[in-house]
């Protein structure tokens, strides 16, 4: 068993599709399966089921999973000890965003970052709140950033910025022409949200229940993985949505959506690092210089 089998094992676990992983780990198709085909063979057990031209984990892989992932975690926190003997002249730094802020408020603090620490390696994946904070409780990420609510004693969080959800529909959705919508209005139309698990989705459900609404009264016709889906659905008249004004600036600009007038508060922007494990040199650079407004 190596350590490189061992990552090609989580990646095509984690997706449930060899192709996916092979291109997220930057390997071909026959490598990732051949390493997980060769990881089998050594212990003489099966970590999947072939299902047609997918792969499911089965009952042993699932056991097995998450201690891959603590060897993993393990291997790459010795690393960042050695790392952080150079005092930053070298480093990692693994860190997992959710989606809204990887993909607009993050680039440019990364590049910052990059700019006055270039021979720090940054290392950044990307999914929704949940997803993000179990990376830090797994100890597969050293830092977490997240726009969600996160309940857990273990993960300490520092607020680092902030964004607005808005109510937006297409134009020639019933609420376009509206001067005020109330709370009761906001059940009378079909919804395209972010799924269940991600911070916009969690930000919005709380925002209703503050408002007096029922979040299951709401008519979710589809429940999309991406902030890129949801703003396709929602311009091609699926329903009303909320997403961060960020997120729809260039759909709002050119008129394919408008914001409904119910307003959502503000919602912060939160750092996540675990309470007990060791924090890198290059790691504790991170979190200050992404706290520094631009």
């Amino acid at each position: 068993m190596t350590l490189e089998r061992l990552r090609i094992f989580v990646a095509v676990a984690e997706r449930q599709h060899v192709t996916a992983a092979a291109r997220d780990l930057n390997l071909t198709q026959s490598a990732v399966s051949n390493a997980v085909a060769a990881l089998e063979a050594e212990h003489g057990i099966r970590l999947f089921d072939r299902v047609g031209r997918s792969v499911e984990l089965n009952e042993m892989g699932r056991v097995f999973l998450p201690e891959a992932r603590a060897v993993l975690s393990r291997a790459a926190a010795a690393e960042a000890v050695l790392a952080d003997m150079g005092a930053l002249r070298r480093g990692r730094v693994s860190v997992f965003a959710s989606q809204t802020i990887a993909g607009y408020w993050l680039p440019p603090r990364l590049v910052r970052f990059h700019r006055d620490h270039p021979n720090v390696d940054l290392q950044v994946q990307i999914g929704n709140t949940q997803v993000a904070a179990q990376a830090v409780l797994d100890g597969v990420a050293e830092i977490g950033l997240v726009e969600g609510a996160v309940e857990e004693a273990a993960l300490l969080q520092a607020r680092v910025g902030t964004d607005r959800l808005a109510v937006m529909v297409a134009p020639d959705h019933p609420w376009a022409g509206r001067r005020r919508l109330s709370a009761s209005d906001l059940v009378s139309s079909p919804w395209v949200l972010r799924e269940p698990g991600s911070g916009t989705r969690s930000t919005l459900e709380e925002a209703l229940g503050e408002a007096g609404v029922e979040p299951g009264d709401l008519q979710v016709a589809m429940s999309l993985p991406s902030n890129e889906a949801v703003l396709g659905a929602a311009e091609a008249g699926g329903g009303a949505t909320a997403l961060s004004e960020s997120v729809a600036r260039a759909a709002l600009a050119a008129g394919r959506l408008v914001v409904a007038p119910f307003v959502l508060r503000e919602r912060p922007f939160r750092l996540l690092r675990h309470a007990d494990r060791y924090r890198s040199r290059a790691g504790e650079a991170f979190a200050r210089s992404v706290s520094i407004p631009l």
